[in-house]
């Protein structure tokens, strides 16, 4: 497990272009926090760093938002899904939105406690919280590929611990 402290916006979208620059062949991440907590900004970030230009909306009235990453040099695209699960009643809720856990390359999930038993398994869980005028921010890696992720992180974040 990984904490610090983001000061600031500017030290969410470098977290935001570290998590690109380490992205693994496939994650599914989950990113937790209240309302307003910066989890979309964080998303947000890491799907701009990743190449997706145009317009990066919140998924929280459509549930999910899709994105095709670009090609760019050792990164092969894929698709992104960012989703928000903050409106649904129950995990069942899911099934209609057809996603399939092999299409996607990277799942950016948010409030993914309401979606349990119906999303793939995250390999990091990320927590925010306001912390006085930034955010505290948590790297919980659940998988081989989260603890390789976030060991990779470590060593390139220059954000205050």
């Amino acid at each position: 497990m990984s904490e610090f402290l983001l000061p600031d916006a500017e030290a969410t979208d470098s977290l935001g272009a570290r998590l690109a620059q380490s992205l693994p062949e496939r994650a599914v991440v989950y990113l937790h926090g209240d309302l307003g907590a910066g989890k979309s900004t964080l998303a947000r970030a890491l799907l701009r760093a990743l190449g997706v230009t145009g317009t990066i909306r919140s998924p929280t009235y459509t549930l999910v938002e899709q994105y095709v990453l670009p090609n760019r040099g050792l990164l092969e695209g894929g698709l992104a899904l960012h989703l928000d699960l903050y409106r649904i009643g129950n995990p069942g809720e899911l099934e209609f939105l057809g996603l399939d856990p092999a299409e996607a390359r990277l799942w950016l999930v948010e409030w993914p406690e309401r979606g349990r038993g119906s999303l793939p398994e995250a390999d990091l869980d990320i927590a925010l919280a306001v912390e006085g005028s930034g955010r505290h921010c948590r790297l919980l890696p659940n998988t081989p590929a989260g603890a390789a992720w976030v060991a990779g992180l470590a060593s390139g974040l220059d954000i205050p611990r």
